[in-house]
């Protein structure tokens, strides 16, 4: 097959959750340029659909990602739009669903997830120092607000991977699961996100993911200043009191 023909990413939607599949499973789902550019165009697809709440990512096969296809770097296709979506994320909740292995840029992908649920025995791993390289999509100044400054440093300089189970003790992981299920898992944790008011989850994720970053909290009291304002006066602000009040489900419509 052509690369051009290939289906690097396959999107499903399930209710309100977006399935983001990695597929390139004969190749462990090592970034190429389809994969790279099918990826950022459904995250822009998740962004702009109101229907869809959140968004899981996972991969087809033993692997969840295990980094850059070297072949198709030598070939210089352009991963440009990967670049892109491990800068900007998504506006909206993202989901890790990591089976198997998730190096190297596989990891990066999935530190640009808001969450992650992880199957026993899954790897995770920036192993760039063994190539040369450097973890440079954001994984050696990621972990350490995921995963503690002694884990990441141990990460960042050996290039070990470590297990989904010390993943888990790290804080890294929302769960773990049996092998398989981690998908399942991630999307029924998706759909618990997919219940709330879609404007106060947006604004919520943002404001976690820059306390994370270590933005000084002066700067994290003016950030939230024009999200209060808008989350606090739209319709949702006003549909949730009613409909607890009437004991009924709110009918959110993100406005």
């Amino acid at each position: 097959r052509e690369m051009s023909e290939e289906q690097a990413i396959v999107v499903e939607r399930h209710g309100r959750v977006m399935v983001i599949t990695l597929n390139r499973p004969d190749a462990m789902n090592a970034i190429n340029g389809a994969l790279s550019n099918g990826l950022w165009t459904a995250i822009q697809e998740l962004d702009a659909d109101d229907s869809l709440a959140a968004g899981v990512i996972t991969g087809s096969g033993r692997a969840f990602c295990a980094g850059m296809d070297l072949k198709a770097f030598a070939r210089g296709e352009d991963i440009g739009p990967l670049n892109t979506f491990v800068r900007s994320g998504a506006n909206k909740p993202l989901i890790a669903a990591v089976n198997g292995f998730a190096l190297a840029g596989g990891c990066e992908i999935m530190l640009t997830c808001d969450l992650i649920v992880a199957a026993k025995g899954a790897k995770i791993g920036i192993r760039e120092v063994k190539v040369g390289l450097f973890a440079a999509a954001g994984g050696v100044f990621r972990l350490p607000a995921r995963v503690g400054y002694a884990k990441a440093m141990e990460m960042a300089l050996t290039g070990e991977p470590i297990t989904a189970e010390e993943a888990l003790d790290a804080g890294l992981l929302s769960s773990l699961t049996e092998a398989g299920e981690a998908l399942p898992a991630a999307i029924a944790l998706a759909e618990r996100i997919a219940e709330n008011a879609p404007l106060a989850v947006n604004a919520s994720k943002a404001l976690v993911r820059a306390a994370a970053m270590g933005i000084e909290e002066d700067k994290l009291w003016e950030m939230q200043i024009p999200l209060q304002k808008s989350v606090f006066s739209s319709n949702d602000a006003k549909e949730g009191p009613v409909a607890f009040a009437e004991k009924r489900a709110p009918n959110w419509t993100g406005t």
